[in-house]
């Protein structure tokens, strides 16, 4: 499957009543997001595969590719367009065998040997970082720009960097040929989501020259 990662959108919905959090997801798609990742650590199974649903039906109507973190039984439960695995979830060659060819397959990658691994396992793009600190509720290990520019030249896959990023700190990657950068807090707890999205991909664009 084709997809643009221009401006990768991840959700955290733990601030939020339900209404609120899709109104929130709708706004940033409005601004631009090409392609959004679902991220729940903490809800029960049926609770994600319900919410999957409803934020599916959001992003098709954007025609935005929704990827669901970390689990590949709710991203076939709830028909998204792909999984993105970290290094705790299921083995991405296994995940591959799953849900075959035609749906997308995100990895998370620290080093070179890992982003090599990820890609020989069938991975269609690599998220990179964090590249600063981040807010979020998840561990995070700092990568530098340097690890970030090698493994952009060692895989033939998009490589989307990802960690704290905003419009005020993204002139780091410059020169880095990435093909895209990810937002959780930049977006998600912005005042307006829907211009942060606008802000963030005007960003990059400028960056990528």
């Amino acid at each position: 499957m084709e997809f643009n990662s221009e401006l990768y959108f991840i959700t955290d919905s733990t601030p939020y009543e339900q209404a609120e959090f899709l109104f929130r997801v709708e706004e940033a798609l409005k601004g631009g997001v090409t392609l959004m990742q679902l991220r729940e650590k903490n809800r029960t199974t049926r609770e994600y595969i319900e919410l999957a649903k409803a934020v599916h039906e959001i992003s098709r109507r954007y025609n935005v590719p929704l990827i669901i973190d970390d689990r590949v039984d709710v991203m076939l439960a709830s028909d998204a367009e792909g999984v993105h695995l970290g290094a705790e979830d299921m083995a991405l060659a296994t995940a591959r065998r799953i849900i075959g060819k035609d749906k997308i397959l995100g990895a998370t990658a620290k080093t070179v040997p890992v982003a090599k691994a990820a890609y020989e396992a069938g991975a269609d793009y690599l998220g990179v970082g964090a590249i600063f600190p981040t807010t979020t509720k998840v561990k995070t290990i700092i990568t530098s720009v340097e690890t970030l520019n090698d493994i952009v030249n060692t895989v033939p896959i998009p490589v989307n960097a990802i960690g704290g990023l905003n419009p005020s700190n993204m002139d780091v990657l410059k020169g880095v040929n990435i093909a895209g950068v990810c937002a959780v807090s930049a977006i998600m707890k912005a005042d307006s989501p829907k211009l942060a999205a606008e802000n963030m991909l005007k960003k990059f664009r400028e960056i990528k020259g």
